[in-house]
């Protein structure tokens, strides 16, 4: 099987594009590495990609006139790589449906939170507000919508009576990077089938 060529949006921290990116490095999952694209030249994401060898890019909306002109800068360098996956890992911007029509079903999402609960913006502190004692983190192919698209897999984790933002975090952010590294190994080896909205492992009883 041919290897996919997998490239990453970011905007800060890394961290789950750099879990993704040592598996692809180390041959955990089929694939290699393509390009990162960063929203923000400040990202500690780029200085990850750097000491990984992992070729990157900051490509700022501020710099351009339109929306439009923006991600066609980001597409020319995503079809450059021959990018087969797009992973989301952290990318605050969202994608116009211009943009997510191009890649569909090929942009996975990571959201801290087991959606359809907690879309959007601070989900972790929408949690604890709310009082909930289960949450998680979830990872979905990106629609138009905000945290609406097909989902891939789910983890929950228990919310603690003396947990705050920090250590809710800390504790999504450690599955995060497993159903992450999952999903995208399972996109990598052909083995996810959507129909309608709901998406399939094929071949789920063989051994990984």
């Amino acid at each position: 099987m041919k290897k996919k060529i997998v490239s990453f949006l970011v905007s800060g921290n890394g961290s789950n594009f750099q879990a993704v990116a040592e598996k692809i490095l180390n041959g955990h999952i089929h694939a290699e590495p393509g390009i990162v694209i960063s929203s923000s030249s400040e990202a500690f994401a780029l200085e990850r990609a750097k000491k990984l060898g992992i070729k990157s890019i900051a490509i700022e909306p501020k710099n351009f006139i339109s929306k439009d002109d923006y991600e066609a800068e980001m597409i020319k360098h995503l079809n450059l790589c021959k990018t087969d996956l797009i992973v989301a890992a952290g990318f605050m911007r969202i994608l116009s449906p211009k943009f997510i029509q191009k890649f569909r079903n090929k942009i996975i999402n990571i959201h801290p939170s087991l959606l359809p609960a907690f879309p959007g913006k601070n989900a972790q502190q929408q949690a604890l507000d709310y009082g909930v004692k289960i949450t998680g983190c979830t990872t979905h192919f990106i629609d138009e919508g905000v945290d609406t698209g097909s989902i891939i897999m789910q983890s929950a984790i228990s919310i603690d009576v003396n947990d705050n933002i920090n250590t809710l975090s800390t504790k999504i952010l450690k599955e995060e990077h497993k159903i992450l590294i999952n999903s995208v190994k399972l996109f990598c080896e052909d083995k996810l089938v959507i129909e309608r909205r709901k998406v399939f492992e094929k071949n789920f009883n063989a051994k990984k």
